[in-house]
Parts: C-alpha cells; sequence; structure tokens
C-alpha cells in the first residue's frame, strides 16, 4: 500500500475523476512551493506522468493507490471448476467444437439457455473467444478459440 499525504490525495482523487485524468487544476488550498514538491513526489512514485501533448495525467498506479479501478479496463473472471459450467467449457474446447444439441444434452438446457451461455458467460464475464461455424448438416457449431 502506497502512503500518500492528504494533498497527493487530493490531486490525485480531483484527477482520478476528470476526463482524461489531467492533473490541472489543482485543488485550490494547494499553493506556492507545495505544488512542485507534491508533483515531483507524484512523479517519482509513478502516479503522474506527460502524456504526448505535455499534459500531466494519472496513471493506472494513482488509480490502485486510491483503489479505483482504472477506466476502459474490464474486470475478467476465472472459470469455476468442478461445475458445469467447466463442462461445457471443455466441451467447446474439443477440436470439433459443439453443437447447439450437444451442448444441451450435456447441460439439459434449452436452446436459448445454451446460446445466453455463450454469449454472457462464456463472452462477456470470462472473455473468452467463442467462434461459430455452419456446418454441412444445417447446423452451427462452436468452438473456444486458445489465444
Amino acid at each position: 500500500m502506497i502512503q500518500l499525504s492528504d494533498s497527493q490525495r487530493a490531486i490525485l482523487s480531483a484527477a482520478c475523476a476528470r476526463e482524461g485524468g489531467e492533473v490541472l487544476p489543482l485543488p485550490a488550498h494547494i499553493k506556492g512551493g507545495a505544488v512542485t514538491k507534491v508533483i515531483a513526489s507524484l512523479a517519482a512514485k509513478g502516479m503522474v506522468e506527460e502524456d504526448g501533448a505535455g499534459a500531466l495525467v494519472v496513471t493506472a498506479t494513482a488509480f490502485a493507490a486510491l483503489g479505483l479501478e482504472v477506466p476502459g479496463t474490464k474486470a475478467v473472471r476465472k472459470a469455476r471448476v468442478g461445475t458445469k459450467q467447466e463442462a461445457l467449457i471443455a466441451l467447446l474446447r474439443r477440436p470439433e467444437g459443439a453443437s447447439i444439441a450437444e451442448i444441451m444434452e450435456a447441460a439439459n438446457w434449452q436452446a436459448h439457455s445454451v446460446r445466453g451461455f455463450i454469449s454472457g458467460s462464456l463472452k462477456k464475464s470470462l472473455g473468452l473467444e467463442v467462434t461459430s461455424e455452419k456446418v454441412e448438416a444445417g447446423g452451427q457449431v462452436y468452438r473456444i478459440r486458445d489465444c
């Protein structure tokens, strides 16, 4: 845990709340020589840096120090172990993949539940890349693409 002074915390909190994370303008109570010292200490801790346009912006380290999520990042959950989800993921990771009918049988689900599982749990929550391919028999085969 990084220790922050009240002035450092005030500057970072204000900057993290701004679009683009710009440090300036500083809170009104930070004046004079304190500005230089506080900004220098934040830069030394890797919490602020200049962007390509010369503006001073906060870094991901600053968000972490304040216990905030970095904008634009999404936490990806891990697959659960020993569950139906794990079994279906194993089915989809096979080289031949799995059809909706195979997944329905394995999970004892209806087709709409299988499609929801693929788009919701696998793609959105777990961040897995699921591909589908039309086969000659007229159905779709789904596979998890390992990156």
